[in-house]
């Protein structure tokens, strides 16, 4: 399900109905309430003891940091606002696109709609109330009538149409809206133009001293009537919204069921009308008028964070029995408050990953298909029929809820992390210990356990667990490196998505990252270096996708004396094992190591392409899916330890080392790496891309080369990538593959590299080759590389060898001034000290034992 979880957490949204924030001097109190509920004056009271209320000052108390309780978290929102308004409402929009505002709400006290331009990263556009509209052109007329300026209905429908027809060429009014559903109910009757003559030539009589409101049974509908024929003459396909359903005392709550608009719906098919606030509750016969006319889309709005938790996913499957869901879209109908805007989000994305993981367990939806009802409903569909030309990027931190500095900075798990980790508990409620764990500079995964109920506490409280610094500079020893001491501590921070069953039923595990203890990224932590070149890139509107094979070999061990001393497993070479070979699936307990070895990734939720027979004595190969960098990773440890485990359970060790038989080939890591969407891997993009990595190969051989003994498999004519640095279509003899288009295989990789460095240093330099527009001189080679002649090695581009030893590589990466840019002194400073320690450490034993000693740790 991580396809669908990146999904909901990283695509933008366009909050296509919203409304304007309040000024922070106007009185907040009684607009902090209206955020859960449509009621008014005494009644609003009542709104402390509903679960929607519940709900949201639990939400509201864990991300401020607070107690739960509306006594705590009242004072402490709006001392928010005394301290950063402007700071505090750009972290709660954290997510949203851009907001398209019916700026016809209190727009006194409110800040004008282009204000909120700066909480998003598209500006922000109006949408007009066509009842206000022409309220302000009555009140008009009545002043100038009592001042003695003879004004009638006529005068006020031609300056009516005028100003109907302006915001149709006014680029930022990107639709129309009409809260007739308030004022008459939305059963509007059939234009009649006799009707419309009678009306035109009624005076007007209202008191001009009194503000005044329309709400009249026949000029009401006349209006909705009016902009509607202008809108199919001029030919607009600027939307037309309805407030539907819900709403405050002053409308008939059955006067706003959607089904009244039939007729409308069917008068004017060339405008597209859109049925605002899900129309609840009368849910099912809006979708149900979006899947007969086509004109006609449904917003599943308003009830985030109005509704219950199970109110609101209710309603996502009530519209989802009927309503096509390229038709459906999704707003905040946020108002007054930036909260409003916050929990909306927040509880949406809890919504439609509950109901959407449950339609996809049941094979109601494919992965895929969930994955794009997601982006269609956040983004596509608005983008489509509001005009508004956007490109969809996505999110640079989907993992953590906002992108203001000041909360990053802080990382404590927020409701919705909690929650996502309660959900994982009730489908597998066997768990009960956590395993929080990371990936040092040596690629040795290190964790520490909880038992569940004490985790939960501990995360509900907003507390992490506190590491050694000395913890990113240790060796597989526990030797601390130079420039590491015992001395002060990092935070450990677990990333909820990345949370996986493990081969023991009673645990699961959580990828982590470290942070200060004032709450900021400590620069060197492998994820987070991963992490901000993912961030890099789609900044740069470029996304990937990773997918990892994994080779292993299966080895007996015994103990020789106080050492681990590993042979070949139950197959042997002269057994019948070789490439691809069904011989090699003979053996009974190696078949059922490998069965068992599905069925646990399978149960860990981890997708797997397939699987088969390498080289190697006991060598198979597993192929993992394609997903997004950071959860492409995750999911390789996982998926790693899964494998390493099932092995012991039958008393075989499952290796990584590069060439665990001197005279076997050995066992790479290889990294399939694409740009996403297609449509943006275009040559002009992926060429430079590519270009980058290949111009600093020598260097980036350190992060994916990082052991002697990796050495040992870089060797011409044995389908490792060979010793050039070259790339070719279908060539497994160069150290980039190229599969199709941007679609390469990185050979030139094994286990013992720390695939968040590893793949951080390859994004790094390619994103760095597409910033400086770098050529792909270098010609794909047809063979291999070391069996052409020098000169046609010249002819294509090819001069350049990868580094023979760790030595050679490492002086590559640390003189490697573009690696220091893209991935930061400290973890080019760091990874040098520690691997060169480590190679002295390694070169001080014997060969085999080194060879062993190796095998026991990869």
């Amino acid at each position: 399900m991580e396809s669908l979880k990146e999904a909901i957490y990283s695509t933008p949204i366009i909050d296509h109905h919203a409304h304007n924030l309040l000024r922070p001097e106007t009185d907040q109190d009684q607009d902090l309430l209206s955020i859960f509920s449509e009621a008014g004056d005494a009644a609003l009271e009542d709104a402390t003891s509903t679960l929607p209320f519940l709900r949201g000052i639990r939400h509201l108390s864990r991300i401020i940091g607070c107690e739960n309780s509306w006594k705590a978290v009242k004072p402490a929102l709006l001392a928010k606002d005394k301290e950063s308004p402007g700071s505090w409402a750009k972290e709660c929009f954290y997510g949203i696109e851009t907001v398209l505002i019916d700026d016809g709400f209190d727009p006194l006290d409110t800040y004008p709609y282009d204000w909120h331009d700066r909480l998003v990263r598209s500006k922000c556009k109006r949408v007009v109330r066509i009842e206000v509209v022409a309220e302000k052109l009555i009140q008009s007329a009545l002043e100038k009538r009592q001042s003695g300026d003879e004004q009638d209905m006529t005068d006020v429908m031609k300056h009516f149409e005028s100003d109907i027809e302006k915001a149709v060429r006014d680029p930022e009014v990107a639709g129309f809206k009409s809260v007739i559903c308030y004022r008459t109910g939305l059963a509007v009757p059939t234009y009649n133009e006799a009707d419309a003559s009678h009306l035109e030539s009624q005076s007007l009589n209202e008191d001009p001293e009194e503000p005044f409101w329309l709400k009249h049974d026949a000029l009401n509908p006349f209006f909705v009537h009016l902009t509607a024929r202008l809108l199919q003459r001029l030919e607009c396909k600027k939307p037309f919204q309805f407030h539907t359903g819900l709403g405050d005392t002053d409308m008939m709550l059955n006067l706003g069921n959607s089904s009244r608009l039939q007729p409308f719906m069917e008068t004017y098919p060339e405008i597209n009308i859109v049925l605002l606030h899900a129309s609840y509750p009368f849910t099912k016969e809006a979708g149900y008028l979006a899947a007969v006319y086509k004109n006609v889309y449904l917003d599943i709005g308003e009830v985030f964070p109005r509704l219950s938790q199970d109110g609101q996913e209710s309603v996502i499957r009530d519209a989802l029995e009927l309503c096509p869901s390229t038709k459906m879209l999704w707003s905040t109908d946020g108002h007054s408050r930036p909260e409003s805007y916050l929990l909306a989000v927040l509880q949406m994305k809890e919504g439609l990953e509950k109901v959407l993981t449950e339609y996809v367990d049941r094979g109601a939806l494919t992965l895929d298909q969930a994955v794009s009802l997601v982006q269609d409903l956040l983004f596509n569909t608005a983008n489509d029929i509001y005009s508004l030309g956007l490109k969809r990027h996505r999110l640079c931190s989907p993992a953590h809820r906002f992108s203001s500095e000041s909360v990053v900075a802080k990382q404590a798990p927020t409701m919705q992390d909690v929650s996502h980790l309660k959900r994982f508990l009730e489908h597998n409620p066997s768990v009960k210990f956590l395993r929080l764990q990371w990936l040092d500079y040596t690629a040795t995964a290190r964790v520490r356990l909880l038992p569940i109920k004490q985790a939960l506490n501990m995360f509900r409280d907003g507390k992490h667990l506190s590491i050694t610094k000395a913890a990113l500079g240790l060796l597989q020893t526990d030797e601390v490196c130079e420039g590491f001491s015992a001395t002060g501590q990092h935070d450990l921070v677990p990333i909820f998505s990345s949370v996986r069953i493990s081969n023991r039923s009673k645990h699961a595990t959580l990828q982590c990252e470290f942070r200060e203890s004032d709450g900021t990224e400590v620069d060197i932590c492998p994820r987070t270096v991963l992490r901000r070149q993912v961030e890099r890139g789609s900044a740069m509107g470029l996304e990937f996708l990773v997918g990892f094979e994994i080779e292993v070999v299966f080895m007996t061990r015994k103990f020789s004396g106080d050492h681990l001393v590993f042979g070949e497993g139950p197959i042997t070479s002269e057994g019948g094992h070789a490439w691809s070979a069904a011989s090699a699936l003979h053996d009974g307990k190696i078949m059922s190591l490998v069965e068992t070895i599905v069925e646990d990734l399978e149960r860990a939720g981890i997708e797997l392409l397939q699987f088969h027979p390498e080289t190697a004595p006991g060598q198979f190969e597993f192929v993992l899916p394609p997903l997004a960098p950071l959860h492409a990773v995750d999911t390789l440890l996982s998926a790693r330890s899964i494998i390493i485990q099932a092995a012991s359970a039958f008393s075989l060790r499952a290796t990584l080392h590069p060439k665990p038989f001197p005279h076997s080939l050995g066992s790479g890591a290889h990294i399939h790496l694409s740009l996403h969407p297609s449509s943006k891997a275009t040559s002009t993009t992926w060429r430079p891309f590519y270009a980058g990595i290949l111009a600093s190969l020598p260097a980036l051989t350190a992060l994916t080369y990082p052991s002697s003994a990796s050495y040992t498999r870089v060797v011409d004519g044995a389908w490792a990538g060979g010793t050039w640095v070259a790339w070719g279509l279908q060539n497994r003899e160069t150290p980039l593959r190229q599969i199709r288009e941007s679609h390469f295989e990185i050979k030139c990789v094994d286990g013992i590299a720390n695939p968040y460095l590893a793949l951080a240093g390859i994004l790094g330099v390619g994103l760095k080759g597409v910033q400086e527009g770098r050529h792909l001189d270098m010609k794909g080679c047809v063979g291999d590389p070391a069996d052409i002649g020098e000169r046609e090695r010249r002819e294509l581009g090819i001069e350049r060898r990868l580094p023979r030893g760790l030595g050679e590589a490492l002086e590559e990466f640390e003189g490697s001034s573009i690696l220091r840019e893209v991935l930061g002194e400290g973890v080019v400073g760091t990874f040098v000290k520690i691997k060169r320690t480590e190679d002295e450490m390694l070169e001080a034993m014997e060969e085999s034992r080194r060879r062993n000693w190796l095998i026991e740790r990869y």
